[in-house]
């Protein structure tokens, strides 16, 4: 995601793209596991966009 697409997001939408990635997550560490992962970087990519949408509640949070 953009950090553009994610400054739109609510708060809800936030919190669902959080556990779709998380998930999305335990899949690449499996498929890394198993030699199965085709782009070793969607991985990386996916951390940090959890990473954003997180800061991204703190920031409406407090606000």
């Amino acid at each position: 995601m953009k950090k553009k697409e994610i400054k739109k997001l609510t708060k809800d939408q936030a919190l669902k793209n959080i556990d779709k990635l998380k998930k999305d997550l335990f899949n690449f560490r499996f498929q890394k596991v198993n030699s199965q992962i085709t782009n070793p970087s969607k991985i990386n990519e996916t951390k940090k966009t959890i990473a954003r949408l997180k800061t991204l509640l703190k920031g409406k949070l407090s606000a």
